[in-house]
């Protein structure tokens, strides 16, 4: 059996037999969803366990100052952030902003492939949510929500970790990139949904993981997954034969209003601001 075949069988073993070693949410991502939780947290107290993290401070002021809350006045401090955000958007966004600490190895050449991953993430999500803002905006969607789509953009291909750090064990595997696209492409998805659930996370954050890149998976109504896949295509991350006919399918959905959308001006700098949070 050769090295690759091997890896991918232990791989799905560890799958079925619930032995495969999942990453944890960071601690101050623990933190602020477990204070989001408490029915008498203060905007204060929120503001001061995001503070205990200063790179997640410095996002939520990021967020707070960005186009997606479409704010003049500018924010300067995270008492200030949380206020203009509001408990109910900071549990996901804080979450969101944290997952940058699972994205790390010790391992040179992991690393690199890591490195790789999050930055192919925040462009798919900057695409997402750019797209849930403008269909709220047309929409008036009440289910389709920017902080939602934050993390679940963020988490969508969370399940690439176990992989990569399983293959850390044979890097032999490194010198064949298409076998790990294949692995990715053929167990990210259980592996992500298998993370989320053990976060407890809800059903439509498990959803978009397991799913986002089954062709299969064609819900009628308007799902998070819908934005994901639109962020994926324009970033070649999902591969299509036809580009055009795959995002027409959301021209005809109503998600958006035309294929043109993707070329203008607004839309590109909307993105290009939102690509600013995560810097």
């Amino acid at each position: 059996m050769s090295t690759e075949n091997a890896l991918l069988t232990i791989l799905v073993d560890r799958i079925k037999s619930d032995t495969l070693v999942l990453p944890t949410l960071p601690e101050v991502a623990l933190k602020v969803r477990s204070c989001a939780d408490d029915p008498d947290i203060t905007l204060h107290t929120m503001a001061e366990v995001i503070a205990t993290d200063p790179a997640l401070a410095a996002r939520m002021i990021k967020v707070a100052n960005s186009a997606l809350l479409s704010r003049s006045v500018k924010v300067t401090t995270v008492n200030q952030a949380v206020t203009r955000i509001g408990l109910r958007q900071i549990k996901n966004i804080a979450t969101a902003m944290a997952m940058e600490q699972l994205f790390v190895s010790q391992n040179d050449v992991i690393k690199g492939y890591m490195d790789k991953a999050w930055q192919k993430t925040i462009n798919v999500a900057c695409h997402a949510m750019v797209l849930v803002q403008q269909f709220r905006e047309q929409q008036r969607h009440d289910t389709i929500n920017t902080e939602t789509i934050t993390l679940a953009a963020l988490t969508y291909n969370i399940g690439i970790l176990p992989i990569l750090t399983e293959a850390e064990k044979h890097p032999e595997v490194f010198a064949n990139p298409s076998f790990l696209a294949h692995a990715i492409q053929k167990l990210a998805g259980r592996i992500g949904a298998a993370i989320l659930t053990a976060w407890d996370f809800s059903e439509e954050f498990v959803q978009v993981a397991k799913s986002w890149s089954d062709p299969s998976y064609r819900p009628e109504d308007i799902e998070f997954v819908d934005f994901i896949r639109m962020g994926a295509i324009l970033e070649g991350i999902l591969q299509v034969s036809d580009k055009a006919a795959a995002l027409q399918v959301y021209v005809d959905k109503g998600i958006i209003p035309a294929l043109a959308l993707f070329a203008e001006d607004d839309y590109q700098n909307l993105v290009k601001d939102t690509h600013g949070v995560f810097s």
